[in-house]
């Protein structure tokens, strides 16, 4: 064996080793404590983050700060002219870039209505039930649109990472079962 491959063979393992005692690579952004020290906060403050009145401007250092470096946001529904494949997969940036503006544009709120939490070591899994408002269509007061979101969050460096939000929309033939209703 030349000797290069001996040191392969040792150094690998111990790379590896360090890399998995430091934990996953996940994004430098500074958050709020109060916003991911328990799946609660970040939960909240993802909600937060999207919603406001007409002309408020979305904080979108809050919302990174929730993410992973790889995390995605997916929205799913009936394959048409939005959604050619019936999903797509949008980095945090993607989400915002091609979001934010609208949301301050038509004063988006979106509210949770129910939540089912399911955890495993450091992976917690949150089906959230919401309201979507639109100040800009009548009542701000009634919702436009009811659906899930899917949230799977990790657990690393002392507190709470989004990984990914994958969601579909209530629709007449995609009714919202009452047991994700309330909590």
């Amino acid at each position: 064996m030349r000797p290069q491959d001996f040191r392969s063979r040792l150094l690998f393992p111990l790379l590896l080793l360090l890399a998995l005692l430091a934990g996953p690579p996940l994004g430098a952004q500074q958050a709020d404590p109060a916003d991911v020290e328990t799946v609660d906060g970040i939960i909240t403050a993802l909600y937060a983050s999207i919603s406001g009145p007409i002309g408020e401007v979305r904080d979108f250092d809050r919302f990174r700060s929730l993410f992973a470096d790889d995390a995605r946001l997916i929205p799913t529904g009936p394959a048409g002219p939005q959604l050619p494949q019936g999903y797509t997969a949008l980095t945090p940036e993607g989400y915002w870039q091609r979001s934010s503006e609208a949301l301050a544009e038509i004063g988006f709120t979106e509210a949770e209505i129910g939540r089912t939490t399911e955890t495993f070591g450091r992976i917690t899994h949150v089906f959230s039930t919401y309201e979507s408002y639109r100040e800009d269509q009548g009542s701000p007061d009634e919702p436009f649109a009811r659906g899930i979101n899917s949230i799977q969050l990790v657990e690393a460096g002392g507190r709470y990472w989004i990984l990914t939000v994958f969601w579909d929309s209530e629709r007449p033939d995609n009714p919202i079962p009452d047991r994700y209703i309330g909590r």
